[in-house]
């Protein structure tokens, strides 16, 4: 009798053998797995609130207006200060704004961002300050977000949350044969906009007086936001928005002018707007507001690029960071007697600078671990240090005709610099 054995009885005989000669391997690691954390434009704009005041956690950009001074807490709002004492200053409130990151003030009006919303509140009562109006979707392209970053199921990229994740890696060694279990990435795949892209979670996405305010107040040199007469300047990353102010309560919005890629600070001097990109510094004359144009750029190698401006020179700090590029770290001195030919008269290294300031002859370098430098500008071509804080990490500063304000990793400082080759603390205001 003879026995027949069927195809599928065959593969399960052979499956046995071939399985006999095989080794299973089994590896472990542990890997960070990275998942999108975002936020609905609904609750954006159901979280502005006025809070009682609250401790700095994470400042960012600061700004002074008349006897007040603010600070911003990264991405969720703005804290007032009463800065008559520059001594004392005193903790009045705090406005949570989810998103913020700049700010500027006119006629007791405070504008600030709101991930892609430009938000006006009216602060004459800076302990009961009350929202007059919003701009919807103006901001489409922000320094930390793009608009990738908007899906329209699940709203605005606001975070990344991390997890260590235990990865099992096994397989079978069967000689030239083996099997895997799928491999895995601390990358995310996230939908924007209906396209799947994958992306790494590291890649790269700017002088008045306290006690008689102008009507606009004074921002640092890391500012997007600027007022020039009746008119809000803001920066995103490739345009320069421009919105009429007429109405402080009421800012409408004029004009989107592209200027070019990676824009990051504006700062106002006169009839003129000196903005600083990654790649060079712009100067548009907007003598008439409403329609500022183009005279000159003045290209350097790729960093980050706060800049400053008086009559005849510009100071600009180019710095090398994972986001920022390039390998400069350094404070360029530009002339800029002729507005349309600017030059470069002088280069300083330093060792990653970040904000700038000057007043008169004296030129202020946030130096970032190196701390605050002091320099005597009389003579921009061979500037001399005259004062340094080195004990702190400083990241921006505004000076203001005797008392500077400076914002570092671990709080806000004020000093007297009546006599700039000796400084004198006043206060400090401490991260909690």
């Amino acid at each position: 009798m003879k026995t027949r054995i069927t195809s599928a009885a065959a593969f399960i005989i052979i499956s046995i053998l071939i399985g006999g000669c095989c080794t299973v391997h089994t590896d472990k690691y542990t890997e960070k797995i990275y998942t999108p954390v975002y936020m609905k434009l609904s609750d954006i704009r159901s979280g502005f609130k006025v809070q009682s005041p609250s401790d700095l956690k994470n400042p960012g950009k600061i700004y002074v207006y008349g006897k007040y001074l603010f600070i911003n807490e990264k991405n969720s709002g703005v804290h007032i200060f009463y800065n008559t004492n520059p001594a004392a200053p005193v903790n009045v409130s705090f406005i949570a704004i989810p998103g913020n990151v700049d700010i500027a003030v006119k006629n007791s009006i405070l504008y600030a961002d709101s991930y892609v919303d430009l938000v006006a509140v009216d602060i004459s009562d800076p302990r009961n300050p009350h929202l007059t109006k919003r701009v919807n979707e103006i901001f489409p392209n922000t320094l930390d977000l793009n608009n990738e970053y908007v899906d329209p199921n699940g709203g605005i990229l606001v975070n990344w949350t991390s997890k260590d994740t235990l990865i099992t890696y096994s397989y079978k060694d069967c000689g030239d044969n083996y099997v895997t279990s799928p491999a895995y990435s601390s990358k995310s795949a996230v939908n924007y906009g209906g396209s799947l892209r994958t992306t790494d979670v590291n890649e790269s996405s700017s002088g008045s007086s306290f006690n008689n305010p102008s009507p606009s107040g004074v921002g640092g040199s890391t500012a997007r936001f600027t007022i020039s007469s009746n008119y809000l300047y803001c920066v995103d990353r490739t345009n320069l928005i421009t919105f009429d102010l007429t109405i402080a309560s009421d800012p409408k919005p004029w004009d989107r002018i592209n200027i070019g890629w990676n824009i990051e600070t504006i700062f106002p001097y006169k009839d003129k707007l000196f903005i600083g990109s990654t790649t060079g510094m712009y100067i548009y004359d907007n003598s008439s507001p409403l329609n500022p144009y183009k005279l000159c750029q003045f290209s350097h190698a790729r960093s980050c690029d706060p800049v400053v401006a008086d009559e005849k020179y510009a100071y600009v700090t180019l710095r090398s960071t994972s986001s920022c590029a390039g390998n400069m770290n350094e404070l360029d001195v530009i002339d800029i007697s002729n507005i349309k030919s600017p030059y470069l008269i002088k280069t300083y290294s330093m060792l990653e600078p970040y904000g700038v300031g000057v007043d008169g002859t004296t030129v202020f370098v946030c130096d970032g671990k190196a701390g605050l430098k002091v320099f005597d500008a009389t003579k921009p071509d061979d500037l001399k240090l005259i004062n340094w804080q080195s004990d702190i990490t400083a990241s921006d500063i505004i000076p203001l005709g005797g008392t500077a304000i400076l914002i570092g990793t671990d709080g806000l400082y004020q000093y007297d610099y009546t006599n700039p080759k000796n400084l004198v603390f006043l206060s400090k205001i401490v991260i909690k």
